[in-house]
């Protein structure tokens, strides 16, 4: 911990639906569609909770104490969450927040004489670190997003090619794809959305959706990082394959990516600077003849981050990119995704999970790499 952050006070707030919250379902395994208040006074952890959450909160939450909104508002006459937050308080005046806090919350704190302290990200720092527990979890998530990305390639490999379009039980769409991968993911207690299912030049812009009909013969940028339902969990994957024939350009930008994506995973260990791991990744790139610049149009080659550290949110500390100069510390769980795009050729993206580990990593992805279906 820096001198910084050693500054901070050491009672904390946090105000949000923790099924929205990160930082909030961290502090306190309960999944809650409302804003709740939570409270960390010295070394006890306090969740409050009105009538309808408080028997379930009693049973679920893992914390100290589950206090009963109804009975703190009736006791100081009050029922404005800031008013509670001072109660529970009992004359200690700091506390610390998260830099996503309620700004009205944290204006009827301060007027409540109540000193609010911003901490930036990350609130928790040992959320970075994951337990035995949350690896497991975001491995459960990636055996599911495995899963339901096979079972679209398996319609991609039964497709017939018509008029330069794909059919199985009618015209395969990114659409239709996308559908049919949320569904599988739902059958597995996960949450699919904004899955990337790009086709041929829409793989050119990296976070395109997609959108109309899958083409035969150019590359599919698939990307798929659901949540699971049960333990709010992360996964995050892409493949690129395509149905049919790659032309020798096509292969070898995937060939170059592949490679790339595999040296990334190899210099990843306990203590490298990401800034590193993505500097190497750029350079064999352009050894490979793969420039990265800026046209008329936009970005080519590699314009995007290595990487980035996965659990209860997407994307979390630690970062893999140029202007991310972080160490990794061990135990993290980060995605490793190099990707190369040229407007006229295609797009090319390669992600695994991989727990960093003192003498490397273990990649938590099991889905195999290919091009052509």
């Amino acid at each position: 911990m820096s001198p910084k952050n050693k500054a901070l006070p050491k009672n904390a707030v946090l105000y949000a639906s923790s099924e929205a919250d990160a930082n909030v379902l961290y502090a306190t395994k309960f999944f809650a569609p409302d804003p709740i208040i939570y409270l960390e006074r010295g070394d006890k952890r306090m969740l409050v909770l009105n009538d309808l959450e408080l028997g379930r909160g009693k049973k679920e939450a893992s914390v100290d104490d589950v206090i009963s909104l109804s009975e703190v508002s009736k006791k100081i006459g009050k029922s404005h969450p800031a008013d509670i937050v001072k109660s529970l308080l009992k004359g200690q005046k700091k506390v610390r927040v998260p830099g996503n806090f309620p700004v009205d919350m944290a204006d009827h704190l301060r007027k409540r004489g109540i000193d609010v302290v911003v901490k930036p990200v990350p609130f928790y720092d040992h959320r970075m670190v994951k337990t035995r527990k949350e690896i497991r979890a975001i491995e459960e998530a990636q055996r599911a997003t495995e899963e339901s990305v096979e079972a679209a390639f398996e319609v991609l490999r039964r497709a017939k090619v018509r008029g330069g379009k794909l059919y199985h039980n009618g015209l395969v769409t990114a659409e239709s794809l996308r559908r049919l991968i949320h569904r599988e993911l739902l059958e597995r207690d996960c949450i699919g959305k904004d899955t990337i299912i790009a086709c041929g030049e829409q793989a050119c812009d990296p976070h395109n959706r997609g959108s109309g009909p899958i083409k035969p013969n150019q590359p599919i940028v698939f990307d798929c990082f659901p949540r699971s339902s049960k333990t709010g969990y992360h996964a995050d994957m892409s493949r690129t394959v395509l149905k049919g024939k790659a032309s020798k350009k096509v292969r070898h930008l995937w060939d170059t990516v592949y490679e790339g994506q595999q040296l990334g995973c190899d210099l990843v260990h306990a203590g490298v600077n990401g800034a590193e791991v993505h500097q190497a990744i750029m350079e064999f790139f352009e050894e490979q003849g793969y420039k990265t610049e800026r046209k008329k149009k936009g970005w080519v080659g590699f314009f995007h981050g290595t990487g980035h550290g996965i659990g209860l949110d997407l994307h979390e500390p630690p970062w893999i990119g140029k202007k991310r100069n972080l160490i990794l510390p061990e135990g993290t769980v980060v995605t490793v995704e190099p990707g190369l795009y040229y407007p006229g050729l295609g797009g090319v993206r390669i992600e695994d999970m991989v727990l960093v580990t003192k003498k490397g990593c273990r990649n938590l992805t099991k889905f195999p790499k290919f091009l052509e279906l």
